[in-house]
């Protein structure tokens, strides 16, 4: 029987720096283990039917499948969620979104709406981070609305709901001291949409028109009649938007308008303040 590190050591996956970690992370789901299991006893033996499973899974990483898909499975912020490939899977730069969220309200009972939730990844970390607030999450998707519900169900978070909703469409009459959206942002052109994990994820939730901003423009138009008086709009963007955010913001009478930067230096989320 092959070993653990025969197996890794054999993995023909395209050469990138996360082509090692990949395999580990397929062979670790393959075997039930942690990585850590992997490297600690590399000279462990794999059974056969566990080999042939990691050989299957290696074959969809090297088509360009993202591993998240592959696993079912995607780790943001402090959680583990179920992915699949009806939703966008979660990245650590939205991570910032959330963090700026923290900082906006008090840990005191809020309201809270995040549009396009997908696998409810926002929605979730900020109801896990802050018991007394109300978070609704809502996506025009209904297999991403049913996958974030079982995301909700999992963690056992009774403070999060979720709903079918056309951005703001069946929200009619609510208000929120806080709307987030990491929504589609990325122009029809771009060409790295046909490169790496995001050939494989849904495009209507990656492209909004020709220049990347037509969802955008959406939100800020339709948020304030959904925003209670000094409530907060927060949104995820590209990173050479975030001037036409605000300009955009400010155009439909949002103020304290400013963009926060992610590890890559990048002003990756813009808010602004309903008056």
């Amino acid at each position: 029987m092959p070993t653990i590190e025969s197996l890794l050591h054999s993995a023909d996956l395209p050469d990138s720096p996360s082509a090692r970690l990949d395999a580990e992370w397929l062979l670790a789901a393959a075997l039930g283990k942690s990585t850590s299991y992997l490297r600690t006893w590399p000279e462990r033996e794999v059974p056969g039917d566990l080999a042939e499973r990691f050989a299957a899974d290696l074959a969809r990483r090297r088509r360009g499948e993202p591993v998240a898909y592959i696993l079912g499975r995607q780790g943001f912020w402090s959680l583990e969620l179920e992915v699949a490939p009806d939703t966008l899977i979660p990245r650590p730069d939205t991570e910032l979104l959330v963090e700026t969220a923290l900082q906006l309200l008090p840990a005191t009972p809020a309201r809270v709406l995040d549009l396009g939730t997908g696998t409810g990844a926002i929605a979730l970390a900020l109801a896990a981070e802050r018991p007394q607030w109300q978070v609704s999450g809502v996506d025009r998707i209904e297999a991403a609305v049913a996958l974030a519900e079982r995301n909700r169900l999992r963690l056992g978070l009774g403070n999060a709901h979720f709903a079918r909703s056309d951005w703001f469409a069946e929200v009619t009459g609510e208000r929120f001291q806080l709307i987030v959206s990491n929504p589609p942002y990325i122009p029809a052109s771009d060409p790295h949409l046909q490169q790496g994990d995001v050939r494989f994820e849904p495009q209507s939730a990656l492209v909004a028109g020709v220049d990347g901003l037509d969802d955008i423009r959406t939100i800020i138009a339709q948020a304030p009649a959904h925003l209670t008086a000094g409530g907060w709009l927060l949104l995820e963007h590209g990173f050479d938007q975030a001037p036409a955010v605000r300009s955009l913001m400010a155009a439909h009478g949002f103020e304290a308008c400013e963009s926060r930067r992610d590890l890559s230096g990048h002003e990756r989320v813009s808010l602004g303040r309903q008056p």
